[in-house]
């Protein structure tokens, strides 16, 4: 390591027999090692070592002006994802078991970051829930409700909570859910109306609603009829919606006027 080329590992205390993989992550991504789960302005790729299956996130590379200001000044995405998922395993909520991160930086300049996790068994994203039938679907989305209130009862709002940020699976204790994607995270108080307008990015039909602010509210001694008229209208003017929600949404107005 020097000036010039250096980089910066962090690993859980669990996982510090993987320095040697986590150090090759950079160069397995360079020749496209693994399945490929998303490719957009990050990549994120399931690698398999040694029997066991990690996800990793490879974010991309800033502007310049950025990459002085993440080689100085601000915490990587990386380790941010990685402080944040210790955060919520301290509160009891779900994420995927944080391995570690790794920072690549020239100079000064910052390059690139890595954040490596074991993979989740969970199989299903939330947004799942509008593309096939889950007997258990109540379930899930009082999970989501109860979850979301343990997070803002300790002043932590996901700022990328969205459909495919919740992952979930029915085992034979329960709903498990795991958040994911979680470098962007604001901490601070958060009363009934900034609590509900942290799911508008969340797509849910009336009746969805219904449920996830019935919980939420319990969980946080809200009032739970203005829970869900909160989050129904902070939805209702968010772009992106599923089909199933516009054709509910449009049914709920017409009998509400």
């Amino acid at each position: 390591m020097n000036l010039i080329n250096h980089c910066t590992l962090v690993l859980h205390p669990d996982f510090e027999d993987l320095k040697e993989f986590v150090l090759s992550v950079p160069e397995r991504f360079n020749r496209g090692e693994g399945i490929l789960i998303h490719n957009g302005r990050n990549e994120l790729r399931r690698i398999t070592y040694k029997g066991r299956d990690f996800v990793i996130k490879s974010f991309h590379r800033p502007n310049v002006v950025n990459r002085f200001v993440y080689g100085v000044f601000r915490p990587s995405k990386a380790k941010r994802s990685y402080e944040h998922a210790l955060l919520f395993q301290q509160i009891g909520v779900g994420t995927p078991q944080p391995v570690g991160y790794l920072n690549l930086r020239g100079g000064l300049l910052f390059d690139r970051s890595y954040y490596i996790t074991l993979a989740s068994t969970c199989p299903y994203r939330y947004e799942a829930l509008f593309h096939q039938h889950f007997s258990y679907e109540e379930d899930v989305l009082r999970a989501v409700g109860r979850v979301t209130a343990i997070l803002h009862e300790h002043g932590y709002a996901h700022k990328d909570y969205g459909r495919a940020n919740i992952l979930f699976e029915q085992t034979p204790e329960g709903i498990k859910l795991d958040i994911v994607d979680l470098n962007r995270l604001a901490i601070g108080p958060l009363d009934i109306k900034a609590g509900c307008k942290n799911l508008e990015r969340l797509p849910a039909t009336p009746a969805m609603h219904r449920i996830i602010a019935d919980e939420y509210a319990r969980m946080r001694g809200f009032d739970a009829q203005q829970c869900f008229e909160l989050m129904v209208a902070y939805r209702s003017v968010q772009p992106g919606k599923e089909e199933k929600e516009i054709e509910a949404l449009k049914e709920w107005n017409s009998r509400k006027g």
